[in-house]
This record gives structure tokens, sequence and C-alpha cells, in this order.
């Protein structure tokens, strides 16, 4: 039986991972995009940028975004000030923290999949007049769908597991941004509650490997489904 503690952690950690998902994937498209199908000058820095959450220490993420979405912070100022929005402390910033650290899955994830496309099949729409925005609706977005499923539960599962940047960031706070990690840290560093850390510990596990098995199953039944299709 789950005690109230560890349903506030566990329902806390689905709704900051849902949001980052959320929230980022419309970006995750665009630049996956841009990335396969784009030839542009500063492409390989923008794909350096995309890519640096997975190669930078959490904690650094987590300080920048502390300069930066702080109430003294030049956007959080900005954010205060004009819309009335504070994101430092709360799990709105847990959220923007764990999609941060998850975009590069997505993004890669995304991208693979678009390049898998054959060009083929997109000139030929072009050469009957569509634009590029109507050949991607039509043509790229329904082949892409098996990598677009893949991408958003590796990034949801990402986001579950976040620790370094969200404590940074937002600290751990008890109902306000205390998740699973930071709720499993706090147990550790208290003389006997391993017991509870095991607990929240086999959660997580638990809800990680059905994260990735769903992501799976979905990508294949996605690709049998476009297999048949065509």
């Amino acid at each position: 039986m789950l005690t109230e503690f560890e349903i506030q952690a566990i329902t806390l950690s689905l709704k900051v991972a849902f949001s980052a998902v959320s929230f980022s994937l419309p970006f995750a498209i665009f630049i996956a995009w841009l990335l396969a199908r784009g030839n542009f000058y500063g492409k390989p820095l923008l794909d350096a940028i995309v890519h640096l959450p997975l190669v930078l220490p959490p904690v650094v993420i987590g300080y920048l975004l502390l300069i930066g979405f702080s109430q003294q912070g030049p956007i959080g100022a900005w954010m205060i000030e004009y819309l009335s929005i504070d994101i430092s402390f709360s799990w709105q910033g847990a959220a923007l923290a764990s999609a941060i650290v998850a975009f590069p899955l997505m993004v890669r994830a995304i991208k693979l999949s678009i390049e898998a496309v054959d060009n083929k099949l997109e000139q030929a729409a072009s050469t009957l007049g569509a634009n590029p925005v109507k050949v991607f609706i039509t043509i790229t977005l329904p082949l892409i769908v098996p990598g677009i499923l893949s991408g958003v539960i590796l990034a949801f599962a990402r986001s579950l597991g976040e620790f370094g940047a969200t404590i940074t960031f937002v600290s751990n706070i008890p109902e306000i941004t205390r998740t699973i990690p930071l709720a499993m840290y706090s147990f550790i560093q208290t003389p006997g509650a391993e017991q509870q850390a095991l607990r929240l510990c086999l959660i997580a596990i638990g809800i990680a490997l059905i994260a990735l098995i769903g992501s799976y199953s979905l990508e294949q039944k996605m690709r049998r489904r476009i297999a048949h299709r065509n």
C-alpha cells in the first residue's frame, strides 16, 4: 500500500513529466526537421546546442536556469513584471528543467525517423504543387509517428528520473517540487528511512520499465500499420 508521501511524489513526478513532454514536443519536431532536412549556415552549431544537455552535468543546467529564471534573473524578472509568472521554486520550474534535459532524446529519435523517410516521396509531393508545410503534414508526419512516439516516451522516462537540474533550480520542497528522485534523496539523508527509499526506487524502476516497454510496443504497432498501408 502506497503512503501519502509516496503518492504525492509519484503524482508530482507524472505531472512534471507530462508537462515537460507536452511543452517541448512541438519544438522537438521543428528542430528535428531542421536538422534532418535543413541546409543552412550554423547547422552544426544548432545540433551541438540541442545535444549539449546530454554532455553537461545536470547541475550546470539547473544553475543556468537559476541564474536566468530566478526572480532576480533577466528572464525571470521579465516574466514576473509582464506576465505575472514566477516559475522558480515551483513545479513549473521542475517541468522546464526536465524538458531541457530530456529534449535531446526526443529530437534525436524524431530526427532519425525523418531521415529514414524517402526524400523522393516529399519531392514528388512538391512537384505536384504542395508547399513545404503541406508536404510535411501529409507525407512526412504520418511516416514519422513511430519515431515521435518513441521520442516522447523516452523523454517522459528521462523526465521522471531528473534530479540534478531540478534540485539546483527549484530545490527540494515537499508537495511542490519533491519528485520521486528528490523524495528518494530525502529518505537517503534520513537515518532509518532506507526502506522507504528502496520502495521509491522500485516504483521508479517499474514506471521506467512500463514506459520503455510501452514505447517499444507502440513503435512496433505503428510501423506495422504504416507497412500495411504501403
